[in-house]
């Protein structure tokens, strides 16, 4: 699979929207696509980047740097962030909530130990 130059989040996509999952790119406003599941979302999403660059470029719009959104955004590889999105929906939260989670249980224990 083909490495995306810009952070992207994902979340699971409620029943009432359509189920599946989305893919947001915070670096370019409204850049957005979707997908049943979180594979067919990130090359859906791989497409909507190149139009959205393409089509900003063609008006003459400034195009962000990768990475450049005040939005902390943590860069993992294909492989974790599909777990870590599965684990997500399983457990009803955002990967956003699910990952705060995690951290937050690890400083508590590096805290602790």
């Amino acid at each position: 699979m083909e490495k995306l130059m810009y952070p992207f989040m994902t979340r699971v996509l409620r029943p009432e929207e359509g189920g599946g999952y989305l893919i947001e790119f915070p670096d370019l406003p409204g850049c957005m696509s979707d997908g049943e599941t979180l594979e067919e979302a990130i090359e859906n999403g791989k497409d909507a980047l190149q139009c959205w660059i393409e089509a900003a470029a063609e008006d003459g719009q400034e195009i962000p740097e990768p990475g450049s959104s005040p939005t902390w955004v943590q860069q993992v590889p294909t492989d974790v962030h599909i777990q870590l999105s599965k684990r997500a929906a399983a457990e009803g939260m955002s990967l956003s909530e699910l990952v705060a989670s995690i951290l937050d249980q690890a400083i508590d224990a590096r805290v602790k130990g």
